[in-house]
């Protein structure tokens, strides 16, 4: 997840509410009238070429109106063809579950995560195993960071936590996928049993960089600053050169009337950054604690 993606969290986290990211789309206009018709990012749990018996339209009319594009290469899409269309030739059972893989591989190389995910989750429930409905489960995950609307975000989470949860069935002690079951919670209607798997994980693991940070987020979007800032302190005094961290420790320093180590804080995080955007947030700050 990016820094710029991070700032748009904190706005858009709320713990009734989804959690909002900016879309990633792949493939252009022009790319989608010469590669194949329907060839769109999936929905869940269809949404794949006509070739693949899905119905693919009402994605391809959310994707198509976003305004935010990021084109593949001719050489990816011409990879991504080629190995879909070995996959729907495929008649031998462990040829097309080991095509699958191959295909949801070609979709992350292009950033599409939830058609990735799609075909992970195919070649998983042929060969179940933890490391396959990892794969499954973060690719759905990661399009769930980028959904664009609630019923997206609701079924990439659901999506996400099936597969997360067969990697729990087999290694309880996973602490990244409980983690991001917890997010998808936290962004449902039942925000709460989100974070208590975040004190599950934190409970387990102390010095947990992601727990740290996602409940120093939501502390900070219930307005408990003081909570905020205990929990991006001990972020940062895990990991010192984690930039979000520290950015937000600031913030929860501003908030809590600590002027001086605020100030010191943000000029800690212009050292450790070299994003614009959040140079340009931590600008904004000092001029405001002036």
């Amino acid at each position: 997840m990016s820094r710029s993606q991070i700032l748009i969290v904190l706005a858009a986290i709320v713990l009734v509410a989804v959690i909002f990211f900016l879309p990633k789309v792949v493939v252009n206009e022009e790319d989608k009238a010469g590669f194949a018709e329907g060839e769109t990012a999936a929905t869940v749990p269809a949404g794949h070429s006509e070739d693949d018996g899905h119905d693919h339209s009402a994605h391809e009319a959310e994707t198509s109106a976003e305004s935010a594009h990021m084109a593949a290469s001719p050489e990816q899409l011409m990879e991504l063809a080629t190995v879909r269309a070995k996959y729907n030739k495929a008649a031998d059972p462990k040829a097309k579950s080991r095509l699958a893989g191959e295909l949801a591989a070609a979709y992350t190389a292009v950033s599409k995560f939830d058609s990735a995910g799609y075909y992970y989750e195919i070649a998983a429930n042929a060969r179940p195993g933890e490391k396959s409905y990892k794969q499954a489960g973060d690719s759905y995950f990661e399009a769930f960071t980028y959904a664009t609307s609630q019923q997206r975000a609701s079924e990439l989470g659901v999506k996400a936590r099936s597969m997360y949860e067969q990697v729990l069935k087999n290694n309880p002690s996973d602490l990244d996928s409980k983690t991001n079951i917890a997010m998808t919670y936290i962004a449902s209607e039942n925000p709460m049993q989100g974070i208590m798997l975040l004190r599950e994980v934190i409970t387990a693991d102390p010095n947990n960089q992601k727990a740290l940070f996602n409940l120093g987020l939501l502390s900070m979007q219930s307005n408990q600053y003081d909570k905020a800032e205990e929990r991006f302190r001990k972020l940062v005094a895990v990991n010192p050169g984690h930039v979000e961290g520290n950015y937000y420790l600031a913030v929860s320093l501003a908030q809590t009337g600590k002027k001086e180590e605020a100030i010191a804080q943000f000029n800690k995080v212009k050292q450790l950054s070299d994003d614009p955007a959040l140079n340009t947030s931590v600008d904004e700050q000092l001029a405001a604690l002036q």
